[in-house]
């Protein structure tokens, strides 16, 4: 008898599904994506925290494919911004800005601050059908550069020092980066409590009904 777990990443990037499914692997549990069921409506993210947004998008697809289901929300919080982009990081210069735009527009916006501490901070929401969720969270604190140095990575990566390692997020190899990174941070703690977190899906799975096939009761027949 399988007692796997299906656990649906509310994504449809590849590599965050393998990175994850990698992480995993140790433990009873199938992970699966989006892309592994048909077409669900795109989910507005229009929460005012991290934690809003992870919440939204895992509540919602665990809904719809009355699955346990993880989402995460991420971004760039500057200190001498205000918190700014946060969780508006990947829209702060403009839906269909690249990557070098979002870098460029940030430190044009940072010109002229000395402060230059900043967070990367991630949010994941793990949801089941019910609404229950749980919620951890990862940060990895650094500094924004005066230009960007590196190539690896992708978003702000290029402009976030991390000074115990004396480099840019965009300078790191990816499996070191995913190690110290704020979403590697968030993932850590789920392995490190992925036992009661199955025991927790299994006690909040809505029970599935059971009925009995039979002859119809010929009484019950006009």
């Amino acid at each position: 008898m399988d007692e796997r777990t299906t656990l649906v990443i509310a994504t449809r990037n590849s590599g965050k599904t393998r990175e994850i499914r990698e992480l995993l692997a140790g433990y009873p549990v199938t992970v699966k994506n989006l892309d592994d069921f048909g077409p669900i409506p795109e989910i507005d993210e229009d929460g005012e925290t991290f934690d809003d947004n992870a919440y939204k998008k895992a509540s919602f697809a665990s809904r719809v494919l009355g699955l346990p289901t993880l989402a995460d929300d991420s971004g760039l919080c500057v200190n001498a911004l205000g918190g700014q982009p946060g969780v508006h990081s990947a829209r702060f210069a403009g839906a269909d800005a690249t990557d070098a735009e979002k870098c460029r527009k940030l430190l044009e916006m940072m010109e002229n601050q000395q402060d230059r501490s900043a967070a990367f901070v991630c949010v994941i929401s793990i949801a089941v059908p019910t609404g229950a969720a749980l919620t951890y969270e990862g940060r990895c604190e650094g500094q924004i550069l005066r230009e960007p140095a590196g190539q690896n990575g992708f978003g702000y990566d290029p402009v976030f020092y991390y000074p115990p390692l004396d480099k840019s997020f965009a300078r790191l190899p990816a499996a070191e980066k995913n190690r110290v990174s704020h979403r590697g941070r968030a993932l850590a703690e789920i392995c490190a409590e992925m036992d009661k977190i199955l025991k927790w899906i299994d006690l909040q799975m809505p029970v599935p009904e059971k009925f009995t096939c039979g002859p119809a009761d010929e009484s019950t027949i006009t």
